[in-house]
Protein backbone atom coordinates (compact mmCIF):
# COMPACT_ATOMS: atom_id res chain seq x y z
CA UNK A 1 0.00 0.00 0.00
CA UNK A 2 1.15 3.80 -0.53
CA UNK A 3 0.02 6.47 0.83
CA UNK A 4 0.65 10.07 -0.70
CA UNK A 5 0.55 13.38 0.71
CA UNK A 6 -0.29 16.79 -0.94
CA UNK A 7 1.01 19.95 0.28
CA UNK A 8 1.61 23.80 -1.28
CA UNK A 9 -1.67 24.50 -2.29
CA UNK A 10 -3.30 28.00 -1.60
CA UNK A 11 -4.25 31.41 -2.89
CA UNK A 12 -1.99 33.21 -5.93
CA UNK A 13 -3.03 36.33 -8.01
CA UNK A 14 -3.33 35.67 -11.88
CA UNK A 15 0.19 35.08 -13.39
CA UNK A 16 1.75 33.92 -9.80
CA UNK A 17 3.77 30.62 -9.25
CA UNK A 18 2.89 27.75 -7.23
CA UNK A 19 4.36 24.80 -6.88
CA UNK A 20 3.14 21.32 -5.56
CA UNK A 21 4.66 18.38 -3.54
CA UNK A 22 3.29 14.68 -3.03
CA UNK A 23 4.98 12.84 -0.96
CA UNK A 24 4.77 9.25 -1.06
CA UNK A 25 5.23 6.44 1.88
CA UNK A 26 5.04 2.47 2.31
CA UNK A 27 5.04 0.23 -0.68
CA UNK A 28 6.70 2.84 -3.07
CA UNK A 29 8.56 0.41 -5.20
CA UNK A 30 5.13 -1.13 -6.46
CA UNK A 31 5.12 2.88 -7.86
CA UNK A 32 4.88 2.45 -11.90
CA UNK A 33 3.97 6.20 -12.63
CA UNK A 34 2.44 9.48 -10.85
CA UNK A 35 0.02 11.19 -11.95
CA UNK A 36 -1.19 15.30 -11.16
CA UNK A 37 -4.79 15.36 -11.26
CA UNK A 38 -7.28 18.36 -10.81
CA UNK A 39 -11.21 19.00 -9.73
CA UNK A 40 -13.26 22.16 -9.71
CA UNK A 41 -16.59 22.32 -8.31
CA UNK A 42 -19.16 20.69 -10.45
CA UNK A 43 -16.25 19.30 -12.97
CA UNK A 44 -15.22 15.62 -13.64
CA UNK A 45 -11.76 15.10 -11.90
CA UNK A 46 -9.08 15.43 -15.15
CA UNK A 47 -5.41 14.53 -15.70
CA UNK A 48 -2.95 17.35 -15.65
CA UNK A 49 0.49 16.02 -15.57
CA UNK A 50 1.94 12.74 -14.85
CA UNK A 51 5.51 11.38 -14.62
CA UNK A 52 7.17 8.03 -14.90
CA UNK A 53 8.75 6.49 -11.44
CA UNK A 54 11.65 5.31 -13.16
CA UNK A 55 13.15 6.78 -16.30
CA UNK A 56 11.53 10.55 -15.94
CA UNK A 57 8.97 10.50 -19.14
CA UNK A 58 6.76 13.20 -18.48
CA UNK A 59 3.16 14.27 -20.12
CA UNK A 60 0.80 17.07 -19.78
CA UNK A 61 -2.41 18.45 -20.87
CA UNK A 62 -2.32 20.84 -23.78
CA UNK A 63 -3.85 23.72 -21.71
CA UNK A 64 -0.72 23.59 -19.07
CA UNK A 65 2.06 22.81 -21.25
CA UNK A 66 5.06 24.99 -21.18
CA UNK A 67 3.37 26.52 -17.81
CA UNK A 68 3.48 23.52 -15.46
CA UNK A 69 6.20 21.16 -15.29
CA UNK A 70 6.32 17.87 -13.21
CA UNK A 71 9.80 16.65 -11.50
CA UNK A 72 10.37 13.86 -8.72
CA UNK A 73 13.30 13.50 -6.67
CA UNK A 74 13.33 9.41 -6.20
CA UNK A 75 15.76 10.00 -2.92
CA UNK A 76 12.82 11.79 -1.30
CA UNK A 77 10.04 9.58 -2.78
CA UNK A 78 8.58 13.16 -4.05
CA UNK A 79 6.88 14.46 -6.88
CA UNK A 80 6.74 17.95 -7.91
CA UNK A 81 4.40 20.24 -9.99
CA UNK A 82 6.01 23.48 -10.30
CA UNK A 83 2.92 26.20 -11.92
CA UNK A 84 4.04 29.01 -13.42
CA UNK A 85 1.83 31.63 -15.11
CA UNK A 86 -1.42 30.85 -13.48
CA UNK A 87 -4.65 31.52 -14.73
CA UNK A 88 -8.52 31.37 -13.11
CA UNK A 89 -9.06 28.59 -14.72
CA UNK A 90 -6.46 26.74 -13.32
CA UNK A 91 -8.37 26.84 -9.67
CA UNK A 92 -9.44 23.07 -8.23
CA UNK A 93 -8.67 20.53 -5.69
CA UNK A 94 -5.58 19.20 -7.21
CA UNK A 95 -4.81 15.36 -6.57
CA UNK A 96 -1.95 13.45 -6.98
CA UNK A 97 -2.32 9.19 -7.19
CA UNK A 98 -0.10 6.46 -8.10
CA UNK A 99 -0.42 3.62 -10.99
CA UNK A 100 1.07 0.28 -10.91
CA UNK A 101 1.14 -0.51 -14.37
CA UNK A 102 1.58 0.65 -17.64
CA UNK A 103 -0.82 2.54 -19.69
CA UNK A 104 -0.91 5.03 -22.69
CA UNK A 105 -4.14 6.81 -20.85
CA UNK A 106 -4.14 9.08 -17.76
CA UNK A 107 -7.96 8.40 -16.61
CA UNK A 108 -8.09 8.35 -12.66
CA UNK A 109 -9.84 5.09 -12.39
CA UNK A 110 -6.51 3.74 -13.62
CA UNK A 111 -4.48 5.11 -9.93
CA UNK A 112 -4.95 2.82 -7.23
CA UNK A 113 -3.51 5.02 -4.28
CA UNK A 114 -5.27 8.59 -4.03
CA UNK A 115 -3.96 11.75 -1.63
CA UNK A 116 -6.59 14.25 0.25
CA UNK A 117 -5.81 17.04 -2.15
CA UNK A 118 -4.55 20.66 -1.86
CA UNK A 119 -7.02 23.30 -3.01
CA UNK A 120 -5.47 26.26 -5.41
CA UNK A 121 -7.00 29.33 -6.21
CA UNK A 122 -6.21 32.06 -8.60
CA UNK A 123 -7.45 35.41 -8.45
CA UNK A 124 -7.95 37.32 -11.21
Amino acid sequence: QVQLVESGGGLVQAGGSLRLSCAASGRTFNIYRVGWFRQAPGKEREFVAGIRWSGGNTYYRDSVKGRFTISRDNAKNTVYLQMNSLKPEDTAVYYCAAGWEYSSVWYPRNFGSWGQGTQVTVSS
